[in-house]
């Protein structure tokens, strides 16, 4: 009698896996096959008009942080990698400080309305994701260029006297960046204080607490959630990006995106913009881990 259970019990394991397979088999050739051809990629020789040649080398992994000089054949490190890759990582983490300065206000600000006009706000935030990605970073260029909206208003106000550089540097893509990834800091944050409880805060002022400590103590530890989340939403694409930095920094200020499509296209290195893209997909890794650990000895914390 108790081998029918075990039968049906499998019976039913199988179908369930079955039922997955096609799941799992898109999942692998979407996901994983992609990453694995670029892995392989990386350890190959660049051929002569892009592409590889099915040759072992380790020159791309070398060439990432590392340079030959070509008079003396001395080693050195790569100051033009290095140096686009701590911008990459600058810009992304004032990206993610900024997005938080301006969302997490915002987002209490509309979970602190009445319920009839929190739909309303939360549109207005999710807007400009019915619009293209590159049409949003055009209509900022447009406000900051040097015949722009800004230094428009600022020369016709008296407050500059000629137009103020503000496109093509770092500043730009930070302020392209901040906009575009604004929204994915709100969402998060709001679906937390949604469900905060806000008569902690009147407690918390019944007992003399200040503003600053009923943030630091009463509602950051509970919304810290959606605060990890929003940060690894914009931290994570802010430094992949690729379309913004372009725009906003005429090629004069490369990041990691610009860098891997300049060696697949231009550069005809394809082993090295492999490299560079599985070097980038480890940074990202270390600072999702980092982000799950704070979240995890967070909760172990509280509780």
């Amino acid at each position: 009698m108790t081998e029918i259970p075990d039968i049906t019990a499998r019976r039913a394991a199988r179908n369930r896996w079955l039922l997955l397979m096609p799941a799992l088999v898109i999942l692998l050739l979407a996901a994983s096959g992609p990453l694995l051809i670029t892995l392989v990629y990386s350890f190959l020789s660049p051929g002569d008009y892009g592409g590889v040649e099915w040759q072992l080398s380790f020159d791309a992994w070398f060439n990432v942080f590392m340079q030959r000089d070509i008079f003396d054949d001395t080693l050195g490190w790569s100051d033009a990698h290095l140096s686009i890759f701590w911008r990459s990582v600058k810009l992304s983490a004032l990206t993610t400080l900024a997005c938080l300065a301006f969302g997490f206000p915002t987002a209490y600000f509309i979970a602190t309305r009445p319920k009839k006009q929190r739909d309303l706000w939360m549109l207005l935030i999710i807007i400009p994701f019915w619009t293209n990605l590159l049409i949003r970073t055009f209509a900022i260029l447009e406000l900051i260029r040097n015949e722009g909206t800004a230094n428009t208003v600022l020369i016709a106000l008296g407050i500059i006297d000629a137009p103020i550089q503000m496109l093509f540097t770092e500043f730009s893509i930070l302020l392209g960046m901040v906009y575009v990834y604004l929204p994915l800091m709100v969402l998060p944050i709001y679906a937390s204080m949604e469900r905060f409880d806000f008569r902690l805060v009147e407690a918390g002022y019944d007992l003399y607490a200040t503003r600053l400590q009923v943030l630091r103590r009463v509602i950051l530890p509970l919304v810290k959630p959606g605060v990890i989340a929003g940060s690894i939403l914009v931290f994570v694409p802010s430094l992949g990006a690729y379309v913004t930095p372009r725009v906003m920094g005429g090629g004069n200020q490369l990041m990691i995106g610009n860098l891997i499509e300049l060696q697949f296209g231009q550069g005809r290195n394809w082993p090295l913009g492999a490299a560079l893209s599985i070097t980038l997909l480890a940074i990202v890794m270390v600072a999702l881990l980092a982000y799950v650990r704070a979240a995890g000895n967070d909760e172990a914390h509280h509780g």
